[in-house]
């Protein structure tokens, strides 16, 4: 159903169902009749049987058309009731068919397109069926030793490394909150390229994430460790209508962990998905100054060559950009989650520098997610380690006396020591100013 598409009108939608389900009609060696896709497919289950047995009937992204409008009211009403009207078939087709398995995105109700199919097993979140959809790690080693063999190889690492960062960019997708799965698209494609990239991000439709996340304010940050119960797992609710958590966890982007305070906590999967949500960020803060990919290269030659001067002149082009308003509301319910004992607008300084560094792909560690009692932030470019500590001056405060004290933290508290080649760097933010207004740096 991705080849159907719900944006440009009923006819278009009609005329691309109709030559799916044509080609199907041909593949089976039947006869294509029907003069709508729902007649269509109720003839071509009763062809298909008829000649060969009992049918099987296999759909992927069903929602695909709905998702095309879910954001349009009008449209998506009018497209539900057709979806609906077409996937009814299944069910007066019973008698027909020897096996049914549909896939989505979206966990639409049964009250919506599948009102009429009330004899459907939802295995989303079904522990029996938790590593289905998915490559554990006993079976990545198993099955890709040769590749991961000549990937070690290719790229002049030990084995157990490779595998390391293999997991770290590419496991953590779980069905159940236990269970933890690499994507099969990133893994199949790593292994053909041999490079560290954002496959399945860049496979999927991170224009229309970027729109969702731009529409409605959202920060990368927000989300994780939020608290999820198993009720939420289970029924998330209409994709329309769902909270922003539930969108991006019934999309993909976000997926269950152990819970602490409730039965599951909310993360992003991995690296993969964590590094490509901040770039998008990242990317709708600045594209309101028509400059969305101008900073990369400056910001990243800066990291490498140790230049703290060129860093704290990116970073202040990103604070200037921040729509703070429109992100407050945000800053104030994550800091109230987490239970966080910083400020709000603290937490959107931090949080909003995190997501531009791992969006430029470069490694982050951060006491902000952790609260591990580490430095505010430890980048890592090119063999050189950035350590930050970050201080909000507020009504009068001595910018300069924080930069001080930020750079003095580091070094009391050894947050730099476990590195060689290490930038310690202080930063004072002028909350009036919304800029870093003093800082200090030493390696």
């Amino acid at each position: 159903m991705s080849e159907v598409s719900a944006n440009e009108g009923r006819e278009s939608l009609f005329s691309r169902m109709m030559m799916i389900l044509e080609r199907n009609a041909e593949r089976h060696g039947v006869e294509f009749r029907g003069t709508s896709p729902q007649e269509a497919l109720a003839r071509l289950i009763w062809d298909v049987s008829a000649a060969k047995g009992p049918a099987a009937v296999l759909i992927d992204e069903y929602d695909s058309p709905l998702l095309d409008v879910f954001d349009n009211h009008d449209k998506s009403a009018s497209i539900r009731e057709i979806m609906r009207d077409f996937y009814k078939q299944i069910k007066a087709a019973d008698e027909r068919l020897r096996f049914v398995f549909i896939t989505g995105i979206s966990k639409f109700s049964r009250m919506g397109v599948f009102s009429a199919m009330n004899n459907l097993t939802d295995v989303s979140v079904d522990k029996k069926y938790g590593t289905m959809l998915g490559y554990t790690e006993e079976e990545l080693i198993a099955d890709f030793s040769a590749h991961i063999d000549a990937t070690a190889e290719e790229m002049n690492i030990e084995r157990g490394e490779l595998l390391s960062r293999v997991k770290d960019y590419y496991d953590g997708f779980s069905f159940d909150g236990v269970a933890r799965l690499y994507n099969p698209y990133s893994a199949l494609y790593f292994f053909q390229r041999r490079d560290f990239l954002n496959y399945w991000f860049e496979s999927g439709t991170p224009s229309f994430i970027a729109k969702y996340m731009k529409d409605r304010n959202l920060t990368v940050e927000q989300f994780r460790g939020t608290g999820a119960s198993k009720d939420f797992a289970v029924s998330p609710g209409e994709i329309e209508n769902s909270s922003a958590a539930g969108f991006l966890y019934q999309s993909g982007y976000l997926t269950l962990r152990p819970g602490t305070s409730d039965d599951y906590s909310l993360d992003y999967p991995n690296r993969e998905v964590l590094a490509s949500m901040s770039r998008l960020l990242t990317e709708n803060i600045f594209s309101a100054y028509n400059e969305p990919g101008s900073y990369r290269n400056l910001i990243l030659r800066c990291l490498a060559d140790g230049d703290a001067e060129g860093v704290i002149e990116q970073f202040n082009r990103l604070l200037s950009a921040i729509p703070y308003d429109d992100f407050a509301g945000a800053a104030r319910a994550s800091v109230k989650e987490h239970g966080y004992k910083f400020s709000p607008i603290e937490w959107l300084y931090r949080s909003t520098l995190l997501a531009y560094l791992r969006g430029l792909g470069v490694k982050v560690e951060a006491e902000l997610h952790s609260g591990r009692g580490r430095a505010d932030m430890v980048a890592a470019h090119k063999n050189r380690v950035w350590v930050m500590e970050l201080k909000i001056a507020r009504d009068g405060d001595d910018s300069s006396r924080l930069a001080d004290r930020a750079l003095a933290q580091i070094a009391e508290m050894g947050y730099a020591k476990r590195y060689s080649n290490a930038v310690m760097l202080g930063m004072a933010i002028d909350d009036a100013k919304r800029s870093i207004t003093e800082y200090r740096a030493q390696n």
